[in-house]
């Protein structure tokens, strides 16, 4: 791989211009295209031309990956042990370790919100049984979109307490997996099991 340093210049194509340009390589704060952050100061390739982004080098990758897991915020919350003992059944029951369990709240989290699944009821699991106890353990999840959509599911279900929240997401997965055994969404995450093991 060939280092490229401030100042060097090289022909690229530009999409800006549609068309191949010289480029001349800089140092520049770059936005992500979901203008969900900007990485700083990466080098990349300008266009002479336009003055655009063209090129973004290889060396400039573990820059990108950095801003991207800072963007990555971690959620934590305490919940009753039984709650973890959910999550560790649903994913043996998928065919996954333990280590996927959190995975499994994450695509609850991200269907919810979404309305793929309803999360009309997500509520009234609250007032179950299965809510109370003590908050033993610890529930750990990082996303790059968890904080937002999570904010979108209080919205929808006036549930303010993220642990509340969290809560009632671990009572749907037990309801939907182990109680009455939803095939689909058993069988989307067994496709997404499949596609991260």
């Amino acid at each position: 791989m060939k280092i490229l340093k401030v100042g060097d210049t090289k022909k690229a194509a530009c999409n800006h211009c549609e068309s191949f340009q010289n480029v001349t390589f800089t140092l520049r704060d770059v936005p992500f295209s979901d203008d969900s952050g900007t990485v700083k100061d990466v080098l990349v390739g300008v266009c002479d031309t336009c003055d655009s982004v063209a090129v973004l080098p290889h060396q400039s990758t573990p820059a990108i990956k950095r801003q991207l897991e800072v963007q990555r915020k971690s959620l934590e919350s305490r919940v009753p042990a039984h709650m973890i003992d959910i999550l560790n059944l649903a994913s043996d029951k998928l065919g996954g370790g333990t280590e996927f369990a959190n995975n499994i709240v994450k695509f609850y989290i991200h269907a919810l919100s979404n309305n793929e699944i309803s999360p009309d009821h997500l509520a009234q699991y609250l007032d179950t049984d299965l809510a109370k106890g003590p908050s033993q353990k610890r529930i750990s999840l990082k996303g790059r979109h968890l904080q937002e959509e999570l904010n979108l599911l209080k919205g929808v279900t006036k549930i303010q307490s993220t642990t509340d929240l969290l809560k009632s997401v671990v009572l749907k997965i037990n309801d939907d997996l182990l109680v009455n055994e939803e095939k689909s969404t058993t069988d989307q995450l067994k496709s997404v099991l499949a596609a991260t093991c």
